[in-house]
């Protein structure tokens, strides 16, 4: 076997005695896409942060092109040609775009003036590859998340690097950005650049990737070239059974409306939006980037100013703040996981309790058998992979914060649960888990609203969907009416249907 490109030999790592990695291996090519698949607590982001030098290895080795390289921190990866793109976003709001991109390769003249003019031709020639259009002096923390994304990729193409990790790249992009992302990708792999891409998102990986790893508690659980396996082997490899993707049956909408809608409107984000939604139904929205769904169930959550009328089983509220739409019976999974829905500072069984405080009160404290029993519970039931719930809740991977989110919104109890993106960052096995408990809260008389771009999770839990584009509803169509042409025709604009109601 050639000496070019990554090797990552025998690759052990434990936390507090609990081994997370046993002896893996990775082989990188230069000029190969390799998926690097698993579920969350499999090791992936644990053996990537140890490549970029994050952390360090219990034993094993690691050589770049022949060379053995000790990575000792990440200026060492950096300097062997390693660039680590995140999940969790690392660009900094209060700079501007052109300036998160240079972050620390500055570049200046000889007498030490910045050539701010140079470096903005550079980043608008670097988005410009992914096909995104950002002012270079914008303001980060005004960009919308996918554009976030962009940026962060762009930093990392900015360096002529000969290994590029992505960590879930795609989770905030749009159909159009991921295909300019991909294209970015190939052009890549054809200059010689190796890439490990991350993903849950299967079909990406099939369509884009040459060769595939698969890590399973911390073992290698199988490898190969992406020609030879399909979606149903990569799943079978990383939960270790088969996982069924049969829709849910049809709920007969009950006669007792939850949630009525009128004439809601939020300045440029939203208009004249009418619906109503029953008792034991699960009603999906879905459009574009920018269609406005998430800002109008923001409005319907209390976090943003509307006008029109939000009822709640006929009684008619004004939501101007969170705390009014939990007391009205109304909970928000949030679909930014780092800035909307955990506390960063505080412990995972803390940030599990916080929404439903009352439920842990003993007189005037908290009792602490009380939120050890609820954290059990929602470990068993959520396969919340985690040694101590006392850890700071960022120690978690990202899908398993993602399950502490759902996980303290079943404590509350709301009768209306409205997901916005809930399956971001899952792996497969999880996502069928949390299907299935979408699945059993709609059966309890649960009023569930989705909001997804994904096509297939919409058509496997929704019993009717409204497609939105620029802020309007376009069409409304029951389950056996989703197709992804329908889908476009009306989150485009060129079809027009009537409005729910």
């Amino acid at each position: 076997m050639s000496d070019n490109g990554l090797h990552m030999q025998g690759i052990h790592k434990a936390f507090g005695g609990v081994p997370v990695l046993k002896g893996v291996d990775l082989t990188l090519r230069p000029g190969e896409i390799h998926a690097l698949l698993g579920e969350n607590g499999a090791g992936k982001s644990t053996l990537m942060n140890i490549l970029g030098g994050i952390l360090h290895a219990d034993a094993g080795e690691i050589s770049i092109d022949g060379k053995r390289i000790q990575m000792t921190d990440p200026r060492v990866s950096q300097q062997a040609g390693v660039r680590f793109i995140h999940q969790e976003l690392n660009v900094v709001g209060d700079l501007m775009v052109y300036e998160n991109i240079f972050l620390g390769a500055e570049w200046t003249d000889r007498f030490g003036f910045l050539r701010v003019e140079d470096m903005c031709r550079r980043t608008v020639e670097l988005l410009g590859k992914m096909g995104a259009t950002i002012q270079p002096k914008r303001l980060v923390r005004d960009l919308e998340p996918s554009y976030k994304q962009m940026v962060e990729i762009a930093k990392a193409l900015l360096t002529d690097a000969k290994l590029i990790i992505m960590d879930e790249p795609t989770t905030s992009l749009t159909s159009y950005e991921v295909e300019k992302l991909m294209e970015t990708m190939r052009t890549l792999r054809d200059g010689g650049v190796g890439i490990i891409y991350i993903s849950h998102k299967l079909k990406e990986v099939l369509q884009i990737c040459d060769r595939y790893t698969v890590l399973r508690d911390g073992q290698l659980a199988g490898s190969g070239l992406i020609r030879d396996t399909d979606e149903e082997e990569l799943t079978r490899l990383m939960v270790g059974k088969s996982v069924g993707n049969e829709p849910r049956k049809e709920t007969v909408r009950a006669e007792e409306t939850f949630l009525e809608v009128s004439n809601l409107s939020s300045g440029k984000w939203f208009q004249d939006i009418q619906f109503a939604l029953a008792k034991g139904e699960i009603l999906g929205f879905t459009g574009l980037a920018g269609d406005g769904r998430t800002e109008l169930f923001e409005a319907i959550f209390g976090c943003r100013p509307y006008t029109g009328e939000i009822r709640v089983k006929g009684q008619q509220h004004s939501l101007r703040h969170p705390r009014q739409a939990l007391e009205a019976g109304i909970g928000l999974v949030p679909k930014n996981r780092k800035e909307n829905a955990i506390i960063k500072d505080m412990s995972i069984m803390e940030n599990l309790s916080l929404t439903a405080l009352k439920n842990f009160q003993s007189k005037l404290l908290l009792d602490g058998k009380k939120e050890s029993s609820a954290f059990e519970r929602y470990r068993e039931l959520l396969s919340i992979k985690v040694s101590d719930p006392n850890l700071p809740i960022v120690s978690l991977s990202g899908g398993n914060q993602q399950k502490v989110v759902l996980a303290k919104w079943l404590e509350a109890d709301p009768e209306i649960l409205i997901f916005d993106n809930p399956t971001q960052g899952i792996d497969v096995g999880a996502k069928a888990e949390i299907y299935q408990i979408i699945t059993e809260l709609a059966k309890k008389g649960k009023a569930i609203i989705i909001l997804s771009s994904e096509l297939p999770e919409i058509m496997r839990l929704c019993d009717r969907v409204m497609v939105m584009y620029q802020g309007e509803i376009t069409g409304e169509l029951i389950r056996q009416e989703v197709d992804e042409e329908t889908i476009m025709l009306y989150a485009t604009g060129v079809k027009r249907g009537k409005q729910a109601g």
